[in-house]
């Protein structure tokens, strides 16, 4: 029988386009897609779920679920000073058949921030287990959304590994360096936002994460301070939460 540790969820992503940023086709206002999504991407969904400032989730592992295959279509995004302009965006998008779209599954878990002793009093991890499974059944808190606004997805819970992948059993297959994740100084005790880089691969479909802080490859990209949080007016204890 599956179970999972009580601070672990596993579920389903899925939507018609995908966007992982890789940041250097940013540069000129194009967007072009990894292959596979990005650590932060992933973290981001967890956190559309259920967050608190109380905990930082982890991603431990993705599974692609439908082969890759992009789509290349014109873009008019905003323009700073109003008005648009013509972009080039290139999204992930899957198989036509049976049904066009991206989908992956994804565990992740939480584990209580110690750079917020602040909040040492919402620590309760039953709880907090209780509602993001609650919240993951009825689709996230917040809007879902596979690497950028212009992708909508959508989440359910599942049985990491369980249904067939159009990846299983072709192997290993290796990529360049790709971006992780963001450092934030709630989370790294650092005053300062930073950029972690990495060498991923997927095996069978699957890749699994390292955590940020064993990626060597980090580069710091400015001076940024913690936003303070309190339990007695900024973040309501999880044993009020409905």
């Amino acid at each position: 029988m599956h179970s999972t540790p009580k601070n672990t969820v596993e579920f389903r992503v899925w939507g018609r386009y995908a966007l992982f940023a890789d940041p250097l086709t940013k540069v000129g206002g194009e967007k072009c897609s990894y292959h596979v999504p990005t650590y932060e991407a992933l973290k981001g969904i967890a956190k559309s779920i259920y967050w608190k400032p109380t905990f930082i989730w982890y991603i431990d592992a993705v599974r692609v679920m439908k082969r890759i295959r992009t789509q290349t279509k014109g873009m008019k995004p905003l323009v700073y000073g109003g008005g648009n302009r013509l972009a080039i965006y290139t999204f992930l998008t899957g198989d036509p058949t049976p049904e066009p779209g991206v989908e992956y599954q994804v565990r992740a878990h939480f584990e209580w921030n110690m750079h917020r002793p602040e909040l040492a009093g919402d620590r309760n991890d039953g709880k907090h287990y209780q509602m993001a499974l609650r919240s993951l059944e009825k689709g996230g808190r917040q809007d879902i959304f596979l690497g950028t606004r212009d992708c909508q997805g959508y989440v359910e819970p599942c049985q990491f590994g369980s249904g067939k992948g159009d990846y299983d059993g072709d192997g290993q297959f290796d990529y360049g360096l790709m971006f992780h994740s963001f450092d934030y100084p709630d989370e790294t005790g650092k005053e300062e936002f930073a950029a972690r880089f990495w060498r991923p691969s997927m095996q069978d479909g699957v890749i699994r994460f390292p955590r940020p802080e064993d990626c060597s490859l980090r580069k710091v990209i400015r001076e940024m301070k913690a936003k303070p949080f309190g339990l007695d007016c900024s973040v309501r204890p999880v044993e009020l939460e409905d």
